[in-house]
């Protein structure tokens, strides 16, 4: 059988059968339940004892000041493993693992995620 001949019923099995793709912006992929998708801080629940930060394996992790209360971890999500082991970690089950997958980003600071200021004082300048 020549080379035509034996492309051709694969090529009429294409012709007729669904698309192996999504068409991706335009409809929404489904993740599995137990996606590990972009790591959030439940700030209110966080004592601060810095113990994802210690065990982050790829130190995506950092305690910054966040005012009069002890220091609250900062996500760098362009160094992100997306491992959980910060909330398999965290005592006090203060980060929630979600589904959310979509981080694209113009530049790095946009994949840093910073917790809000909490406290009395006069919030420290930026640098």
């Amino acid at each position: 059988m020549s080379r035509v001949g034996r492309i051709f019923p694969e090529l009429i099995r294409c012709l007729f059968s669904p698309p192996a793709t999504v068409d991706f912006p335009k409809s929404e992929v489904p993740v599995p339940p137990d996606y590990r998708g972009k790591p959030v801080l439940i700030q209110e629940k966080c004592t601060g004892c810095g113990l994802c930060a210690r065990d982050c394996p790829a130190a995506a992790i950092e305690m910054v000041e966040v005012g009069a209360k002890r220091p609250k971890p900062a996500f760098d999500y362009a160094r992100c493993a997306f491992c959980a082991q910060c909330a398999e970690s965290c005592r006090s089950d203060a980060i929630e693992i979600t589904a959310e997958h979509h981080l694209a980003a113009y530049d790095k600071e946009g994949l840093r995620w910073v917790p809000r200021y909490e406290g009395t004082k006069e919030k420290p300048a930026e640098s």
